[in-house]
């Protein structure tokens, strides 16, 4: 094998930082964030300030009971009979019934849901 001059190896660092660059430009441009985050940080959900957050992966569940959400609950009033909703479900009615949410009467714990839902389901946004 020959070895790659001192050009060549400039030239392919310059391609690899344009590459990331643009790829940067991209994701800011569909209005979307980009961070750096120490694995170990993120796994005990640690914030820069050292405060704890629960993380979405330990927030949402398989189903939601709607009990546990008051807001939630008063959002599905016309499904009878039901006593849980699809994190899927429960996106799409707090998407779809936003103007009729409470946010001064949302207990943490089901802001917490929110925030969860539109992190893992709606990349970070809450389209309503």
């Amino acid at each position: 094998m020959a070895a790659t001059s001192a050009p060549a190896r400039s030239s392919a660092h310059a391609g690899s930082a344009r590459a990331s660059r643009n790829a940067l430009n991209a994701i800011a441009a569909l209005g979307l964030g980009f961070e750096v985050v120490n694995p170990q940080d993120q796994r005990s959900g640690k914030l820069d300030g050292g405060e704890k957050r629960l993380l979405p992966s330990t927030v949402l569940r398989s189903t939601i009971r709607l009990t546990d959400c008051p807001q939630l609950q008063r959002l599905a009033w016309q499904r009878h009979g039901v006593a849980e909703v699809t994190p899927t479900e429960a996106l799409a009615l707090y998407a779809r019934n936003w103007r009729h949410v409470d946010l001064s009467a949302m207990e943490p714990r089901e802001r917490t849901l929110v925030d969860a839902l539109a992190t893992e389901l709606a990349g970070e946004r809450l389209l309503v």
